[in-house]
């Protein structure tokens, strides 16, 4: 009876993969019941490799070439099954290929738009997308990390994980590159390359490989492009103080005016326009007391000119939006304050 089954058996002489599927990390190969005969050849084309796993423990691993299968070529199952010199008989063993060829155009962005924070410009919201490419660099961790005894792992089956790392180290790859967020954003190849930096690691921790990796677009916030634009005008005008305040005035000019015209119509304007002139007026004796100052020179005593109370308070109120926008400082609108209450008529 036991000769008759011995008969009955199949066994493999060659284990080999055609790797017919694209998309396919790790492929079992289909032993149902069969036994590897003695002597059967192994055969590892160059984008692969060929695992052999006992009772759940990783034995020999081969890379590309043709093999005999002997107590030779196969030491650590050898040792493990304790198998004299020499075997004759066939055996069992799990056999895994593994594709080794790189996997491109993987695809990686932001659903949502991510909060890093940068030196310049605090906490800022981003949105970013690009691809990358990876391939299976360590069969070994990688089937006892991540494929298993499955029969088939693919590549879909890893993209969510793999898209998860990407977005879990932007942030940290902007703070280890130590390069301020608007320089990254203008060269996206020193961002792609600090990215590659981060993710390397994370990677090799489940036996990949990241060949690459290429940022294609990054967006910014709108609160943000606003900041830029505004640093944008400032580069046109330098670093000159007097430029920076007629360009702060230039700029609160037309909010004033627009902004008094909704309440008075023709007489509105006139109040906005004025208002505007006024305040630039103000900043000017500023700019030119703070300038003769720093010249050691006396300023020119200038001849008190009086100001009707409703202007004053209309200028007082203009002046405290500007406040609220962010473009005078307390300290400056307290000193404004001052200096209008005493040319009061």
């Amino acid at each position: 009876m036991a000769l008759m089954d011995f008969i009955k058996k199949q066994f493999i002489d060659v284990l080999q993969w055609t790797e017919d599927d694209e998309g396919t990390l790790a492929w079992r190969f289909p032993m149902a019941g069969m036994e590897i005969q003695n002597g059967a050849q192994l055969v590892v084309r160059a984008s692969q490799r060929a695992v052999f796993v006992n009772e759940g423990q990783v034995a020999d691993v081969f890379g590309p070439g043709t093999y005999k299968l002997t107590t030779q070529t196969l030491p650590v199952l050898t040792y493990l099954k304790n198998w004299d010199k020499l075997f004759e008989s066939p055996f069992k063993s799990d056999v895994y290929f593994f594709s080794t060829r790189q996997q491109i155009d993987q695809k990686w962005g932001t659903p949502q738009p991510i909060t890093i924070r940068d030196a310049d410009f605090g906490a800022v919201r981003l949105r970013a997308f690009g691809n990358y490419a990876y391939r299976v660099a360590d069969p070994q961790l990688f089937h006892t990390e991540i494929a298993g005894t499955r029969e088939r792992y693919t590549v879909a089956e890893l993209d969510g994980q793999l898209r998860g790392l990407v977005l879990q180290h932007i942030s940290n790859a902007i703070a280890a590159s130590g390069v301020p967020f608007l320089d990254l954003a203008a060269n996206q190849q020193r961002f792609a390359q600090a990215l590659t930096q981060e993710l390397t690691p994370a990677f090799a921790a489940i036996g990949l490989q990241l060949e690459g990796i290429t940022v294609q677009n990054l967006s910014l916030p709108e609160e943000l492009q606003k900041v830029l634009d505004q640093k944008i005008g400032m580069g046109m005008v330098g670093k000159d103080l007097g430029a920076f305040l007629q360009y702060q005035t230039a700029q609160a000019i037309p909010q004033l005016a627009a902004g008094a015209a909704q309440g008075g119509g023709v007489a509105g304007d006139a109040m906005g326009l004025g208002a505007g002139l006024a305040l630039g007026q103000v900043l000017a004796q500023n700019l030119q007391a703070g300038l003769q100052a720093g010249t050691g020179q006396a300023a020119p005593a200038a001849a008190p000119a009086g100001i009707p109370p409703d202007e004053v308070m209309a200028l007082l109120e203009k002046l405290a939006d500007l406040q609220a926008k962010g473009i005078l400082t307390p300290e400056e609108f307290s000193t404004k304050k001052t200096e209008l209450l005493k040319k009061l008529v």
